[in-house]
């Protein structure tokens, strides 16, 4: 009879998991999936610092603003790598995609499972609960991104042997070794895909004398850009501004030249890859042999980004499946069962973190 009625509570839950990244935010709804991915972008005006569009220009409305708006208007990020820059409009980004989940209205406060960098201090932790409680949250749960992602792809967390995941967001890479339901080893490196975009900036730059936009940079790496070589290279033609006259500029681009630029960065995960493989147990060692790594984020859609790694470390290399929802699709696990990980979360007092 109990699980009956918690099958019928649960279609009226308004308890959420929320993936709050860099580049964009997903959000989980307790026995409904996952409803909501938009870019962690937020439109205000300059000076009163108010949302525009009467508190609705957040997500993709804001992200199409992005390098167009005029200069009384802020289009902004309000994470950078992964951490909160900008408390105030990050409560607003929390408010709205929380509001939007519900379908506008939100009859009760929700609980709210966050997944966060593994790096993260006590001060950006109690940041993140600070604003989603501000949003409207009533607990607050906090888990490590590498746990997250690691539930969210379906790897054996909980067993005693060693599972490895990479997690490539828009401002950070989570590496985490995991055993027995948590980390035997996290790694952040502070480099994701906005990286990548910027390597590409700062190549065309140099080499071809031309300022591309952060919009048109990502362009370039979804179209063609890879970090192994191509049974078919290819081009890519984009527009910008003469870096000494400022005068409009086209330029066609070879997938070629766009890879020499995004190995800069991504040569720096695979050290950090390589760094958490040499700080783990013989026996971990051991499993991770027979187990490989598993590759998740949206890094993990990057062509050869897997064969870059293999090549590097030794270790067979697994894409999940949907790699983009591996961090919202665990913090739904951990929302549809707290009572089972509440030692995870620790939560206390309805302000936790998993420290």
């Amino acid at each position: 009879m109990a699980g009956f009625f918690d099958r019928v509570l649960s279609k009226f839950s308004t308890d959420l998991g929320i993936d709050l990244g860099t580049a964009n935010t997903l959000v989980y709804a307790k026995g409904r999936g996952v409803v909501l991915s938009e870019p962690s972008v937020v439109a205000v005006h300059r000076d009163s610092g108010e949302v525009l569009l009467n508190g609705e220009a957040v997500g993709e409305t804001a992200y199409k603003m992005r390098g167009v708006a005029p200069k009384d208007i802020r289009v902004v990020r309000p994470l950078k790598e992964g951490v909160i820059a900008d408390y105030d409009i990050t409560e607003k980004l929390l408010r709205y995609f929380i509001r939007k989940a519900h379908g506008g209205r939100t009859l009760v406060r929700p609980d709210v499972v966050i997944a966060v960098p593994a790096h993260t201090n006590d001060v950006h932790r109690d940041a993140v609960i600070n604003a989603a409680e501000g949003a409207g949250a009533r607990n607050v749960y906090l888990v490590d991104e590498p746990l997250a992602a690691g539930l969210g792809v379906g790897l054996p967390v909980t067993e005693p042997k060693g599972s490895m995941i990479v997690d490539m967001g828009g401002g950070t890479t989570e590496i985490g070794i995991l055993t027995l339901g948590s980390a035997a080893y996290v790694k952040s490196v502070p480099i994701g895909g906005d990286a990548m975009d910027r390597a590409i900036v700062d190549y065309v730059r140099e080499h071809h004398g031309m300022v591309l936009g952060e919009r048109a940079a990502e362009d370039v790496k979804i179209a063609i850009g890879s970090l192994a070589h191509l049974r078919e290279e290819y081009e890519f033609e984009v527009k910008g501004q003469d870096a000494e006259t400022a005068w409009p500029k086209r330029l066609v681009l070879r997938s070629e030249e766009v890879r020499e630029a995004m190995l800069v960065p991504a040569s720096e995960v695979v050290r950090g890859i390589q760094e958490s493989l040499g700080n783990v147990s013989p026996d971990l060692a051991s499993d991770l042999i027979d187990n490989g790594l598993t590759l998740a984020g949206g890094g993990a859609l990057i062509p050869g980004f897997d064969r870059l790694i293999e090549e590097r470390t030794g270790l067979k290399v697994t894409i999940a499946d949907d790699p983009m929802r591996a961090v919202v699709k665990g913090t739904g696990v951990f929302l549809e069962d707290l009572r089972r990980f509440a030692q995870v979360l620790n939560r206390g007092g309805g302000r936790s973190s998993p420290h």
